[in-house]
Parts: structure tokens; sequence; C-alpha cells
């Protein structure tokens, strides 16, 4: 009876050994983030296994490979058109895609980053550096970056592995080369500086220049003013002359004229007088006379 009892706990052990190893061979749960290869025997199938609890055949072994976007840093060197050595420090960002994940794997394998994507991206990278002389290269890292990204996405297409971003962080060269480009830039700095200071001078004396031309305007103009001024004061007085003449003309008389003659007389008879001279001598008679003594 005690040996029954010990045979039957033994086979219940056994039985839940064996139920933990087969369910373990026969289930596999897929963390999220992660897609699962699944091999039969070493072939692989054409079907991935997404996040969860999924059954499989014991016969079956599971591959997981990393589907989330993955940032990878990267140094290199290169030489620009003008034979310049260039070190090049940078960034790329990229994911594979779950559904083609199994070719991937059956074509590359897991470590497919090191076997397919850095050679490529160092080859395009050289390609691209060399397009650009070496003063060119150090304004267009977002150019460059944008180049190979570009080229290195159309490689990668085929095999399911996105290429989300690519930068080009840091480019240096070599201290002959940077010593080089600074003495270039010191003097093109002096060179800015000595226009501008002309520019300076130049607009000073054009201000100069156009506010002596105002003021000679401007005294000019006083001139004219008083010419025109003065001319219209003389026109003026002539006419107010001539008016005044007019006017004279105007008031007189045979008497007037007469009387002014006798006025301005002074008493003696000229002693030479003939013709019409004669005629035109006044003739005073004595009561005239008698009356300009009174």
């Amino acid at each position: 009876m005690k040996g029954n009892s010990v045979k039957r706990l033994v086979i219940a052990v056994v039985a839940l050994i064996l139920a933990v190893v087969v369910l373990k061979a026969c289930t596999v749960t897929v963390d999220t983030g992660y897609t699962a290869i699944v091999t039969t025997f070493g072939k692989v199938e054409d079907y991935t296994l997404e996040a969860g609890f999924h059954f499989k055949s014991p016969f079956q072994q599971i591959i997981t490979m990393d589907n989330r976007e993955q940032k990878t840093t990267f140094a290199t060197q290169a030489f620009s058109s003008d034979i310049q050595q260039v070190d090049i420090t940078g960034s790329i960002n990229y994911a594979i895609n779950k559904s083609t994940a199994m070719t991937l794997f059956k074509e590359v394998g897991t470590n497919y980053f090191d076997k397919l994507v850095n050679p490529r991206m160092m080859e395009n990278t050289k390609a691209v550096f060399s397009k650009y002389t070496a003063e060119n290269l150090v304004s267009a890292r977002e150019e460059l970056s944008v180049q190979i990204r570009d080229i290195l996405s159309k490689e990668m297409e085929r095999y399911g592995i996105t290429i989300i971003s690519i930068s080009i962080e840091n480019v240096d060269f070599t201290d002959a080369f940077t010593d080089a480009v600074e003495a270039k830039q010191v003097a093109a700095q002096k060179k800015l500086q000595a226009e501008i200071e002309q520019e300076q001078k130049t607009m000073e004396t054009q201000q100069q220049a156009q506010r002596q031309k105002i003021e000679a305007e401007a005294k000019a103009d006083v001139l004219k003013v008083n010419a025109d001024a003065e001319a219209y004061s003389t026109r003026i007085k002539a006419e107010a002359e001539a008016e005044a003449n007019r006017k004279i003309a105007e008031s007189l008389t045979p008497e007037l004229i007469e009387f002014t003659q006798v006025n301005q007389w002074n008493g003696e008879l000229p002693q030479y007088v003939s013709g019409e001279a004669a005629e035109a001598l006044p003739v005073l008679s004595l009561n005239d006379m008698e009356k300009t003594q009174e």
C-alpha cells in the first residue's frame, strides 16, 4: 500500500515535468518591440510572430529580432575633392520591417547592421564627401546627411531595412588645413572691415557734398527771392512814378504852364531872340506887374 502511493507520486511528478517540458517546447512568448523568426529543422518559415503568446511545434526554433527604431554612432575618414583628409563622426537611425524580417534573417542574419548597413554607409559617405571641396564641407553637413541617407535607403529597401535618418555631427580636418582656413577667414574679415570703413567714408563724403549742395541751393534761393523782391520794388516804384507823371500831365493846362513860367522868370529878358523864341517870351502887362509887386 505504501509502495503504491510512492509509485503514484513519482508518476505524477514525472507527468508534471513532462507537461512543463512539452508546454515550454510548444509555446513561445515574444516581447514587445521584437519580431520572432520561426525555423523548422533549420528551415526559415515564411511568416513571423508578433509580440505576445504563441503555440509552436516542439521541432521549431524561435529567433527574435528587434524591430524598434535603433541608433548607432559611427566614425570614419574620407577625402574631399581637393584631397583633404576629413575625420567624420555621426549617427544613423534605422529599423527593420516586421513583415519581411524572416527574409532579412535568411539572407543576412541577425548581425545585419555590421554585415550590411555599416559597410554600405561608410562607402556612400566617402563617395558623397569626395564631391565637395574641404571648404564647402564645413557648411554642408545637413546636405551631406540627406544625400547619404537617400542613397543608403534605396540600397537597404530590398532587405526590409528602413533608414530613418543619418546625421553628420562633426567634420574635422588636419591642423594645417584648419590653420589655413582660419587665416583665410581672418583675411576675409579684415577685407570686409576695410570695405565697410571705405563705404562709411564714401557715405560721409556724399552726405557732406549733399549738405553743401543743399546749403548752396538755399543761398541761391535766398538771392533769387531778394532779387525778385528788389525787381518787384523797382517795378512798383516805376509804375508809381509813371502814374504820378500821368496824373501831372493830365493836370497841366496852358494857364498853369504860363503861371509856372511867370513864377520861375527872374525878370530879365534875353538879349537875343529870333523866330518862334520871341513869340514864346511872356508878355506882362502893367497890371500884372502891379499885382506881382503887391
